[in-house]
């Protein structure tokens, strides 16, 4: 029953994956313009677009039950280390649909005239379009489209990486995706965090992120240790072969 509500969830962000990849890609082809892009640069109150809670409860409430069903704790270090993960998107979304604090600081600190909808959120967006190098439309959308790219690929690695341990009933898995990196559940996590901070950087989240990196690291050695341990010289020489984090380029060919 478990696997079926993880997989339900799963193919329910698939298809919000792709929608936003696809929305973005509708504007660089010049299908589609996103709501707010006229007039930004401006303080115009109209186009306030936060305050909404209620998209941030829900947001963190997807966002945590994804992650909970792939990666759930079993220990006191995985959950201290999911706490991380939790302040972490809970600061996105706080500024995402709640209030706007980075806009806030950048405007304070540097003076630039940034508007308070929601498009211009996408800071990534701005400064190539205050850089000159497209236009607010199309920088709009390249980021929608490659966070949503980004999130999605993270997304596969932890859903492939759980359904393999799932189904192996205890035993050492080294095919699939763990044939490439030993622990694809927390790289997806890393990439999908990634994906997150293209689309929505904010000055909490970038300090936030070196602090989860970090904790992952420390959980994945642990769990090492842990699986070597349980399963001695096998899984000593699989460690020896297999990347921790980033694939080598000899296996994949």
């Amino acid at each position: 029953m478990r696997k079926f509500f993880s997989d339900l969830i799963a193919i329910g962000f698939i298809v919000l994956m792709a929608l936003t990849f696809l929305s973005g890609i509708s504007v660089l082809l010049g299908y589609e313009k996103p709501e707010n892009i006229e007039g930004l640069g401006h303080h115009d109150l109209t186009e306030y677009a936060y305050s909404n809670w209620g998209a941030t409860l829900l947001s963190v409430g997807i966002f945590s039950f994804f992650v909970l069903s792939f990666l759930t704790p079993l220990k006191k270090q995985n959950w201290r280390t999911l706490g991380i993960y939790e302040a972490f998107i809970i600061a996105l979304f706080s500024e995402m649909y709640g209030f706007p604090l980075t806009i806030y600081v950048l405007s304070s600190l540097f003076g630039l005239n940034l508007s308070l909808g929601h498009a211009e959120g996408h800071l990534l967006g701005v400064l190539l379009s205050k850089a000159g190098v497209m236009s607010m439309e199309s920088a709009w959308a390249l980021v929608m489209v490659t966070s949503s790219a980004v999130i999605f690929f993270g997304l596969f690695l932890m859903s492939k990486g759980w359904s393999m341990i799932h189904s192996s009933h205890g035993e050492l898995v080294t095919d699939g995706v763990y044939r490439y990196v030993r622990h694809p559940q927390y790289l997806g996590l890393i990439i999908l965090t990634v994906g997150l901070l293209i689309q929505w950087p904010t000055i909490i989240t970038l300090a936030m992120w070196p602090v989860l990196i970090l904790m992952y690291y420390r959980l994945a050695k642990k769990e090492e240790r842990e699986a070597t341990d349980a399963f001695g010289e096998r899984y000593e020489e699989y460690r020896r072969q297999t990347p921790m984090f980033f694939p080598s380029i000899r296996p994949l060919f």
